[in-house]
């Protein structure tokens, strides 16, 4: 790699990556320098299982994404994820709207038409684009094999049904967050995947995208369980879900420590 910057970005970002697998494989127990990586038919990252000597460990998922100053790690068990961030101050140079005509749905392109004010219009643009990047990044066939066109992201009002244990320390009560593909029925999206959306540290927006089928109870949706942490590997660790560093402003979730 050229630059320093980019450099020490990449090794940043494996540090972080091992570190954090490391910590949910039985507490540190496990040599991040041990852990074997392959890739899907797409080239998604994943863990390589044939190496693991104890089955019994838990099944990771994870994902990662970049920003020049932040990189974010998600990570969940025995459920595909998907993760996204983007900063708040990013700027386009080509005008919104003719740029969403190129990769947003005709729904999502009518949305940000009706946004008068030019500000809240890129915001909205961006925190659109983040969450279709972490439903790409979810499914995991990369954008070729899934364009943004396909597909439409929607917000609506949620309904928690169902008995939810383990009392919340922090349960947002922001706008629910679905996906449609092309082959949907608008009015009957499929709720394969569920979406948080949130804002970190006033200056970006994160998305997380997993695969409903681990949070569903069969009476309804219930709060994706997240924590979430600021780390520099081997220097820091701080979690930071009840703090005013990291705010939900999408989706079903419960934050906790």
């Amino acid at each position: 790699m050229r630059g320093e910057q980019l450099r020490k970005g990449a090794l940043l970002a494996r540090a972080l990556v091992r570190t954090t697998l490391a910590r949910y494989q039985t507490n540190f127990q496990i040599d991040p320098k041990s852990l074997k990586f392959m890739k899907n038919n797409y080239g998604k990252p994943e863990l390589d299982w044939q190496y693991a000597d104890d089955w019994s460990l838990p099944h990771l998922h994870f994902n990662i994404s970049h920003t020049s100053s932040l990189i974010a790690c998600g990570v969940t068990v025995g459920s595909p994820i998907g993760i996204d961030v983007e900063e708040k101050q990013r700027r386009l140079k080509n005008d919104i709207l003719a740029f969403a005509q190129r990769f947003f749905s005709p729904h999502e392109i009518e949305m940000l038409t009706h946004i008068a004010d030019p500000e809240l219009r890129l915001q909205e643009f961006i925190k659109l684009w983040t969450l279709k990047e972490s439903y790409v990044k979810a499914i995991g066939r990369g954008f070729s094999a899934s364009p943004f066109k396909t597909f439409t992201i929607r917000l609506r009002d949620h309904h928690v049904k169902g008995d939810i244990h383990a009392p919340p320390l922090i349960t947002s009560k922001a706008p629910d967050i679905t996906v449609v593909e092309a082959s949907d029925d608008v009015k009957n999206p499929s709720n394969n995947w569920q979406f948080v959306l949130l804002e970190l540290a006033g200056s970006h927006y994160a998305a997380i995208c997993i695969e409903q089928n681990s949070v569903n109870t069969g009476n309804g949706r219930i709060p994706i369980n997240l924590t979430l942490r600021k780390t520099i590997p081997y220097v820091e660790d701080e979690c930071i879900s009840a703090t005013d560093s990291a705010v939900v402003i999408g989706g079903l979730t419960r934050l906790s420590d």
